[in-house]
């Protein structure tokens, strides 16, 4: 790379429910947009999102395929939890120069940019991360299986589970509770689609919640409340201290804000960017280390 020059860098942003993709270059960015790319959920499914998205970044720059993969590239990928899965999306990739970890260090350098604070991730999946002193930690984000916590697609499980408690007459039926079960016909009918659903899917369902738990729903409360209990919980065990700023990154994360104990409330701030800006940061940065 020439001293002086700005480098042209890829930065790509692979979450449960889309991949964002950006060209950064001297003269501007250009981006697109392809489907979920979680790479532990279905690894071949989310390659193909993340190389159909680096077609069509080809196509609008009007570049081979062999330009785009000469440039150094930093992929912060939902699901890639260790380094044996990072190197198998590298070598799945025409990289020369590539760059491959999980989505949670983008969200905190985009949310947070270079200051000390805490951010609690609530997407399809979640997370939460605090940085202090420089040293950055997280927790969470071990996927649907074992985790996710308090994400859409928590939220979306947790009230089909309350609307089959209903059904079997465990709990008192809900305004929310009597719409899923119409949705679907037949308990059986929820059940099928919620076995066939990937994540992203049953996350769909989070905004219903929390608007039904707004307008007072006894299932929707309960489920939300259950959700801000657990991210005042994991705030609190990362290292979170009053006068530490808290970023929600996330669809459904800022619906959380009025459940938190006050003391959250009053240190939550805007995100100063989305994790595709952090992804970007980073992109420069490894470009830079790489002399790339």
């Amino acid at each position: 790379m020439c001293a002086g020059l700005t480098p042209s860098v890829i930065a790509i942003d692979g979450g449960g429910t889309r991949c964002r993709l950006v060209l950064d270059r001297a003269d501007g960015r250009l981006t697109a947009e392809t489907g979920p790319a979680n790479v532990a959920t279905d690894f071949d499914a989310a390659l193909g999102e993340i190389r159909r998205g680096l077609d069509l970044l080809a196509d609008k720059a009007g570049m081979t395929a062999g330009e785009i993969a000469a440039l150094p590239a930093y992929l912060g990928l939902a699901g890639a939890s260790d380094r044996a899965l990072c190197a198998r999306v590298a070598a799945a990739l025409p990289f020369a120069f590539v760059r491959v970890e999980e989505d949670r260090a983008a969200a905190l350098q985009g949310a947070l940019g270079d200051v000390d604070g805490a951010i609690a991730h609530c997407g399809t999946g979640s997370f939460f991360g605090l940085r202090q002193g420089g040293t950055a930690r997280f927790i969470g984000g071990w996927g649907a299986r074992l985790g996710d916590e308090a994400s859409s697609f928590w939220v979306g499980r947790m009230a089909l589970t309350g609307t089959l408690a209903a059904v079997d007459g465990l709990r008192s039926p809900s305004a929310l509770s009597d719409a899923l079960l119409a949705r679907w016909h037949t308990p059986g009918g929820l059940v099928g689609f919620a076995n066939r659903a990937i994540p992203g899917a049953i996350g769909e369902i989070a905004p219903e919640v929390a608007a039904a738990a707004r307008a007072g729903d006894a299932l929707g409360r309960e489920v939300m409340l259950a959700g801000a209990t657990h991210v005042a919980d994991m705030l609190g065990r990362i290292g979170w201290q009053p006068g530490l700023a808290i970023s929600f990154t996330g669809g459904l994360a800022p619906t959380y804000a009025p459940y938190l104990p006050q003391s959250m409330q009053a240190a939550l701030v805007e995100a100063k960017a989305p994790p595709i800006e952090g992804a970007i940061a980073l992109a420069r940065a490894f470009a830079l280390e790489a002399g790339a």
